[in-house]
C-alpha cells in the first residue's frame, strides 16, 4: 500500500479525475465553452438563483403583497413560484433570481426556451427530486425533459 492510501479511496475522495478519467468541463458534449459567455452555469449560481426566486416568492410576494401564510397555506407559494418561473422564462428567459446571477435557461440551440418545454421544465422543478438527479453537463432531469440549459450570460 502507498502512503497515499488504496486506489478505491483516491477515487472516492478525489472524484473520477484522480482515477485516471477525464470527463472534460460541463457543456464540452455540448459544444459551449469551458468559461464565460455561453458556458454551463455552476451549481453556485443556480442555487443562488433558485433561493433568490423562492425568497420573492414566498416572503414578498406570499407575505406581504397576497397575506398568505405559508404555514397555513403551503402549496400557495409553490404555485406563486411556478407562475412566476413560467410567465418569466418562457417571456425573457431567466427569472429575477438568473438575472442577478448572471444565468439565463436556454434551449439547446442556444436561443430562448419554447413556452411547452418552459412549462414541462417549470412542472419538474417544482417537483424538487428531478431537479437534484444532474448528470456531468449540470443538467437536472427537468433539463434533459425539457432540452434546455441554464448558461452564464
Amino acid at each position: 500500500m502507498s502512503k497515499q492510501g488504496p486506489r478505491w479511496t483516491q477515487t472516492w475522495l478525489g472524484g473520477v479525475r484522480s482515477a485516471g478519467f477525464d470527463l472534460g468541463y460541463p457543456g464540452e458534449r455540448l459544444g459551449l465553452p469551458e468559461a464565460g459567455s455561453g458556458s454551463i452555469a455552476g451549481w453556485g449560481r443556480r442555487i443562488g438563483a433558485l433561493v433568490i426566486d423562492w425568497m420573492i416568492c414566498t416572503w414578498a410576494i406570499a407575505q406581504l403583497i397576497l397575506r398568505i401564510n405559508p404555514v397555513e397555506t403551503p402549496w400557495a407559494p409553490v404555485l406563486i413560484f411556478a407562475l412566476q418561473y413560467l410567465l418569466l422564462v418562457a417571456l425573457m428567459g431567466q427569472t429575477f433570481g438568473h438575472r442577478l446571477m448572471g444565468i439565463r435557461v436556454a434551449a439547446m440551440d442556444g436561443r430562448s426556451p419554447r413556452l411547452l418545454p418552459v412549462l414541462v421544465r417549470t412542472a419538474l422543478l417544482c417537483l424538487a427530486i428531478p431537479a437534484l438527479i444532474a448528470d456531468r453537463d449540470h443538467r437536472g432531469v427537468h433539463d434533459r425533459v425539457s432540452n434546455t440549459m441554464v448558461v452564464r450570460m
